[in-house]
């Protein structure tokens, strides 16, 4: 399988077959696992200092946190996906 790779801010990617979730960092259980993963050397800060808006879960155990809103990371998820398994018009259409 090719390894896609999934721009998530200031020149910096995630492969999009290591991507399990994104989510928004507002609440307190997220940001005690931040702080967990800070801890064990399992964060990678993408954000170069901005506000995090999304925190990408990896199947590596990696947290990775973005200054891109989750909606954008999930619009270019979903753009690979569809190239990926071919989910174009055509072939949605018929």
């Amino acid at each position: 399988m090719d390894n896609k790779l999934i721009n998530i801010g200031f020149g910096n990617f995630v492969s999009a077959s290591r991507v399990l979730t994104l989510i928004q960092p507002d609440s307190a259980p997220v940001k005690r696992v931040i702080s967990d993963a800070r801890e064990s050397a399992k964060l990678i800060d993408a954000t170069f200092g901005r506000k995090t808006l999304t925190v990408i879960f990896c199947d590596t155990g990696h947290i990775v946190l973005s200054a891109l809103a989750p909606e954008l990371i999930a619009l270019r998820l979903s753009e690979d996906n569809a190239e990926l398994f071919g989910d174009d018009e055509e072939t949605a259409n018929g």
